[in-house]
């Protein structure tokens, strides 16, 4: 079922890629650790990404028994999972604006970047400057539109003031830049939908 769902998602992106030469799914993927065809989800398994997904502070006798499963089996499966690569890293999420209560700043914006050049070479080089930069903490490659977005989090104006002149001024690449600052996070999910 995955690999008839890349091989159906990799044509579709074969005919965007003829007009926007970008690498395809499949070549994208191909640099990943993991080999996502060798990856055999079943019934449990899912349940136990949804349950992770939803509370990862869940201790393992808890979520065995919310999977119905042994403590020892839902020990195993979480670390198969971990080992495969489907589980990235457990992290706590903040409440942006209780910590700029707390500390007094907090500036999310949300950042289109347009580049004059759009081969591989250049699209890479800009996803390794921005990946270096611990503000950025989100960075898509998109189209049609501008050739990337990025969720982007500073302490405040002149903080991204400076990360914006260290990214994009200084990059001759980049032909156009949008900032979009937010006002207030009516909503933020980290949950993949797995059904």
């Amino acid at each position: 079922m995955v690999e008839l769902l890349l091989e159906i998602t990799d044509y579709l992106c074969q005919l965007f890629d003829r007009k926007f030469h970008q690498p395809s799914i499949l070549e994208y993927y191909s640099n990943v650790d993991i080999n996502v065809k060798q990856i055999h989800l079943d019934a449990t398994d899912l349940q136990l990404l949804a349950q992770l997904q939803t509370d990862a502070s869940l201790s393992n006798q808890a979520l065995a028994d919310r999977v119905h499963t042994s403590p020892p089996t839902c020990l195993r499966r979480v670390k198969r999972l971990h080992e495969s690569g489907l589980i990235e890293r457990q992290v706590a999420i903040l409440n942006p604006q209780r910590v700029a209560q707390v500390t007094g700043h907090g500036l999310t914006a949300v950042v289109e970047i347009t580049l004059d050049r759009q081969d591989t070479r250049a699209l890479e080089a800009f996803e390794a400057r921005v990946a270096g930069e611990f503000a950025v903490q989100q960075c898509y490659r998109v189209s049609p539109g501008p050739d990337f977005c990025l969720v982007v989090h500073t302490k405040d104006m002149p903080s991204y003031l400076a990360l914006s002149q260290r990214l994009f001024t200084s990059d001759s690449n980049v032909r156009n830049v949008k900032a979009f600052f937010s006002v207030k996070r009516s909503k933020f999910g980290a949950e993949l939908p797995l059904a």
